[in-house]
């Protein structure tokens, strides 16, 4: 039974609704689809799920229609595919000269009657459903048991089933081979026997069990006094002795760094000379400025040439150019079908695979492109690569910019005005790049005013706490109390290693509410997504802590392991949530995105399966190298030959 048939264009306009079972109207889950699906380019598989209802529909990119049916989840209904596919061919063939001669006039000023044929169609498409060809039992002449003979059937008492007499004679072969390879070895023994006894009489039976035993201890005895090796003089202590180096310390307490300081306090931490230069990187950047990240695409630079470097030529070009124009819209056009498309798309894909796209994205994004263009007019000196790779670079910018954008600052403002700490919890895989990242984002909150407390909740590395602390210091030389007013931009909390991380995290968020704290950055342990202890803890830091953003720190360097660890933390972390609605991963940062040159694809991969923004793109080692995502410089470094 179907809840509801839709029929609409893709500029929005109703076309024709069909609402079958008394319930809630068709709105809400068609809005999800567009908000979802349409919209966010993700058109490879034609059903979509929303709350009970399945969604499934038919693009036609020829009139810019749209037909969506929907039905229960529980239910499963063959005939769908078919009803969709024979009211999208009925509705366009009855309608076609309307919507050719009017355009988008015929759209609004059209009025469509197309309720008797389509309960014609359901109908039809739920009786072909339901007839089937009855199964009718074999004759006997159509059954194995007609093609033997009486004879072969008949048993007698005493005699073996033929198959069971040939394996035995396969076994038998074998073991005739195995007895005619060690019969000559036997006969060669027995003649020598012979040729010893010359012309004694014949031993007994017990004689000649009493000599094989005395020749077998005889052999027993010879081959265990070979073996014996002389027992070693010095036994080797055991245990393992600390190895001394030549350069090295031997006295432990000299290279003990981690005296613990008290919580807020940064004097009894020595302080670090170091370069502030070196740690800055770029001197004439803006203070506070989030920059874009920036790639120059080989098309820009021939531009640019030919700009610089005006000539005769060009202005014939442009003559020809025009000449062309006009006939373009003289000449007629044609429709792409699946056929054109394939070649072009298959390169395309193994193109975006080589750039480092996961390869279930890469065939989802081909497929929803082929969607898209699949019945669309072509002009005539339009190429069909031309067309695909258009296609494909506004999906791709489309897919970069999901629903939700993170704004920071604004966040952070908003919470100021609330007198509450704006916390952020990172989570991610190991060696990432998770607290070099959230210094850089503590540099970043300090140069736009904002004090910082940083938590640190990974109590299980080795270092991490150290790490930090250093980050800390330095943080504080660049930004020392006497520049803001006294006020100290950046602290620690710790409380060392072996402790649990939820409990770290809710005494940081009280501490910086009761201190004044703008920001509360929370760093976690690096866990592997099929950890299940790990994942249950990290989900049990969230739900009690409620953070009000969630990055995950994901490298540049994955291929198809950002879906595999994206997909498996927003489970583990749907899992293991208590709450009714589980808190999910809110935004990305990616990091080492300088190691990668051109092979940006793992930005896609992460926005794609996710549907969150990219909120950070770490791209070197000083605390400057930190950009937002530019989403059209990334599709031209990855739509680079």
């Amino acid at each position: 039974m179907l809840d509801f048939f839709t029929i609409f264009s893709k500029g929005g306009l109703v076309l024709w609704c069909f609402q079958g079972v008394r319930g809630p109207a068709a709105t809400a889950p068609v809005n999800a689809l567009i908000r979802s699906v349409l919209l966010q380019e993700r058109g490879g598989n034609n059903s979509f799920t929303h709350e009970a209802l399945t969604l499934k529909y038919k693009l036609d990119n020829q009139f810019e229609l749209v037909f969506v049916v929907g039905f229960q989840k529980i239910l499963t209904l063959t005939y769908v595919d078919k009803l969709i596919d024979d009211v999208h061919k009925e509705f366009r063939d009855k309608y076609r000269n309307e919507f050719q001669q009017k355009g988008a006039l015929g759209l609004l000023n059209g009025t469509f009657d197309f309720k008797d044929d389509f309960m014609r169609l359901l109908r039809d498409a739920e009786e072909s459903s339901k007839v089937r060809a009855p199964t009718v039992m074999k004759t006997f002449e159509q059954s194995l048991k007609s093609q033997k003979t009486v004879k072969c059937m008949i048993e007698t008492r005493g005699e073996k089933p033929k198959e069971k007499v040939k394996n035995k004679k396969n076994k038998g072969s074998k073991k005739d081979g195995t007895e005619a390879v060690a019969a000559p070895s036997k006969a060669s023994a027995g003649d020598k026997q012979l040729s010893a006894a010359g012309d004694k009489e014949e031993l007994t039976k017990d004689e000649i069990l009493q000599k094989n035993r005395e020749e077998f201890f005889r052999r027993h005895m010879k081959a265990g006094e070979k073996s014996r090796s002389p027992k070693p003089d010095a036994q080797k202590e055991k245990g393992k002795k600390p190895r001394v180096w030549d350069l090295g310390n031997s006295n432990a307490k000299v290279l003990d760094y981690s005296n613990s300081a008290t919580n807020g306090s940064t004097e009894a931490c020595p302080v670090e000379e170091f370069d502030p230069d070196m740690a800055l990187g770029d001197k004439n950047r803006e203070p506070g400025r989030l920059y874009d990240l920036e790639y120059e695409s080989d098309d820009e630079a021939e531009e640019e040439k030919v700009v610089q470097n005006p000539s005769k030529p060009s202005v014939k070009k442009g003559g020809l150019g025009g000449m062309f124009g006009m006939l373009k819209g003289l000449v007629g056009s044609k429709s792409l079908t699946r056929e054109d498309m394939d070649p072009v798309l298959e390169k395309m894909k193994d193109h975006l695979i080589a750039k480092n796209v996961a390869a279930e994205i890469a065939v989802q994004l081909c497929e929803s492109v082929a969607k898209k263009l699949e019945g669309k007019v072509m002009g005539t000196f339009t190429t069909v690569t031309s067309t695909v790779k258009q296609a494909l670079q506004e999906a791709l910018v489309q897919i970069l910019q999901p629903q939700r954008r993170v704004d920071v600052l604004r966040d952070v403002m908003d919470a100021q005005r609330h007198r509450r700490p704006y916390v952020v919890t990172f989570c991610g895989v190991n060696g990432v790049g998770k607290s070099t990242n959230l210094a850089k984002i503590s540099f970043w909150l300090i140069e736009n005013g904002f004090s910082v407390l940083i938590a640190a909740c990974d109590t299980f590395r080795a270092g991490a706490v150290e790490q930090l602390r250093t980050h800390t210091r330095r943080l504080n030389a660049l930004h020392p109390p006497e520049s803001h007013g006294g006020r100290t931009m950046v602290q620690l909390y710790e409380k060392g290693y072996g402790k649990d991380a939820a409990g770290i995290a809710m005494e940081a968020i009280s501490y910086a509410r009761n201190q004044g704290f703008d920001v509360v950055l929370v760093d976690t342990a690096g866990r592997m997504q099929d950890n299940a202890p790990l994942m249950t803890a990290l989900a049990k830091l969230i739900a009690v802590n409620a953070p009000d953003l969630v990055l995950f720190v994901g490298e540049a360097l994955v291929g198809n392991e950002a879906v595999d660890q994206l997909v498996k933390f927003n489970k583990a972390l749907a899992d293991h949530s208590m709450a009714q609605t589980p808190r999910l991963i809110d935004g990305i940062v990616l990091t080492k995105f300088d190691t990668i040159d051109d092979k940006v694809g793992a930005a896609i991969s992460m926005t794609y399966i996710t549907s969150k923004p990219i909120v950070f793109v770490g791209t070197g080692q000083t605390y400057c190298d930190l950009r937002s995502l530019n989403a059209k410089a990334v599709v031209a470094a990855l739509m680079k030959a």
